[in-house]
């Protein structure tokens, strides 16, 4: 599996980690404090994930390069220590050499490993022993995994092993607010309105006519002549009766109806990208279904 320089893996690395960059820290042994040299550069996976620390012996073994496993090392940020567990002199003299121009293979990280569980380390029970570690590990190379040995490869502070990238995302939400209120009521108008009803009047019609007999003497005895004969007739009329009368003119029901409406909503989201910049060195991409780990 690749591994690549952090720089060319991601030339904005520093971003990731706040601006914080481990690059020349001074590397000191766990063992007696003894200096051993500077951080150089760090190497990762295709993932992102820390796997060595790339350590410039400087003067303690003159002009040699050696590469450090991420899981043997202990960072001290504030005082940008960086303490090497374990580590000895010897075995800085056993590692392979590294230079920039190195094209590292399984090979050469197996010797690399080779030297690190050869030494049990006395230092951090907590590791435990190398020796036990590497009766795990698959000797098949083409199939290793870094998980086989986590004593060699997680690092003591998870958070710095690979590169986060983040993305925004739109997330869309509702919320019920009062958007304003109705109210209902009754008041009273008044209006002038005019009703016509018919009405009836009798009255008496006193009609005076000559008969056609008229003039021809009377019968004896027919001429009646009374003093005080009178004839009398009742009359009658109408009078309007008009009265106000309450009836149920209409019914009015209130309720609330609920309006469903789409609302469209756009907003411009970031996204982190990984930039891979490993000129004439093999990309992997571990979603490709002939990828085996």
């Amino acid at each position: 599996m690749a591994l690549h320089k952090l720089e060319d893996f991601d030339t904005n690395y520093r971003d990731s980690f706040d601006g914080d960059d481990i690059k020349n820290y001074e590397v000191y042994s766990d063992r007696d404090n003894e200096k051993v040299g500077t951080v150089k550069n760090i190497l990762v996976d295709e993932d992102g994930r820390f796997r060595y620390l790339v350590v410039d012996t400087g003067f303690w073994i003159f002009g040699k390069q050696v590469l450090l496993p991420v899981g043997r090392s202990r960072i001290d940020q504030n005082q940008r220590h960086v303490y090497a567990v374990g580590f000895t002199k010897e075995q800085a003299e056993n590692l392979p050499a590294f230079s920039d121009d190195l094209k590292i293979d399984d090979a050469y990280e197996e010797r690399v490993r080779g030297v690190y569980r050869d030494r049990p380390l006395e230092s951090s029970a907590a590791l435990g022993s190398t020796a036990s570690a590497a009766k795990t590990v698959n000797s098949d190379r083409s199939t290793y995994n870094y998980q086989q040995e986590p004593d060699l490869y997680d690092m003591n502070q998870p958070d710095r092993q690979s590169l986060k990238l983040y993305e925004e995302r739109l997330i869309a939400n509702k919320t019920r607010r009062k958007a304003g209120e109705v109210s209902v009521g009754k008041r009273v108008e008044t209006e002038t309105k005019r009703v016509s009803v018919p009405v009836e009047k009798e009255r008496v019609v006193v009609e005076r006519v000559t008969p056609n007999d008229a003039g021809k003497p009377a019968a004896p005895g027919e001429a009646n002549f009374r003093e005080g004969e009178a004839a009398r007739m009742e009359i009658y009329e109408e009078t309007p009766d008009i009265r106000k009368e309450a009836v149920l003119r209409e019914e009015v029901k209130v309720r609330k109806e609920t309006d469903r409406e789409m609302v469209n909503a756009e907003e411009t989201v970031r996204r982190e990208e990984l930039d891979l910049d490993a000129p004439g060195r093999p990309v992997v991409d571990k979603n490709d279904p002939n990828y085996h780990q």
